[in-house]
C-alpha cells in the first residue's frame, strides 16, 4: 500500500489505531490511512498501483475520493484491512504536513512512512468520539491513553484546533480525567 501511494505521489499518513497505539496504549486493530492529492488520483490508478494482492474496487475508490468519503482496501494474503480517509479540510491538511516518519510493519513488511502526531491523533479521536455520540469506550480510552503517554503535548496547538473542530469541551474533560 505504501509503495503504491508513494509511486502515485499521494501525500498520506497513518492514523487511527496505528497512530494511537504508537503514541498511546497499543491495541490490535487495523490502521487508518489518510491520503490526498489535488487533483485526486483516479480509483483505477490506485487499484492498479496496488496490484493483484489487494482487494481494491476502482469504482468505489474513485467515487469515494471524489466525494471526500472514506473507503477501504484489503491486503488479500493477510486479510489486513486499511481504511482510507481522503483529506476534506484544513485539519487534514495540517495533519499531513505535521506527520512524523516512523517505521512500521504493514502486510508483513517493515516500511517507513508518515504517522499522525500525538496531538493530531488525539484531536481526530475526539472528533470520532463526538461523531459517534460520545459512547465509544474504545475511542475515549484511546484519548486517555494518548494523554497518559504524552505529557509534553503542544497545548496551544491542541486548544486552537479543538476550538476550530468543536471539541474543546471534550479536550477539557479528557485533561480533567487525566489528573
Amino acid at each position: 500500500m505504501v509503495v503504491a501511494l508513494e509511486r502515485l505521489r499521494v501525500r498520506y499518513l497513518l492514523g487511527g489505531s496505528v497512530a494511537s497505539s504508537a503514541w498511546g496504549v497499543p491495541r490490535g486493530h487495523p490502521g487508518r490511512g489518510s491520503a490526498g492529492r489535488d487533483p485526486p488520483v483516479p480509483g483505477s490508478r490506485l487499484a492498479a498501483a496496488l496490484g493483484s494482492g489487494w482487494y481494491a474496487d476502482p469504482q468505489v475508490i474513485g467515487d469515494a475520493i471524489q466525494a471526500g468519503r472514506p473507503f477501504n482496501i484489503i491486503h488479500i494474503p493477510t486479510g489486513q484491512k486499511f481504511d482510507i480517509f481522503p483529506p476534506t479540510g484544513e485539519f487534514h491538511q495540517a495533519e499531513l504536513s505535521r506527520a512524523t516518519p516512523m517505521s512500521f510493519e504493514i502486510a508483513g513488511q517493515t516500511v517507513r512512512c508518515p504517522l499522525a502526531t500525538a496531538e493530531d491523533i488525539l484531536l481526530a479521536k475526539l472528533q470520532w468520539y463526538r461523531a459517534g455520540g460520545e459512547i465509544s469506550q474504545r475511542q475515549w480510552s484511546d484519548v486517555l491513553g494518548l494523554l497518559a503517554m504524552n505529557r509534553a503535548l503542544d497545548r496551544d496547538y491542541l486548544s486552537m484546533w479543538a476550538q476550530r473542530l468543536g471539541v474543546q469541551d471534550l479536550l477539557a474533560r479528557a485533561f480533567d480525567a487525566r489528573i
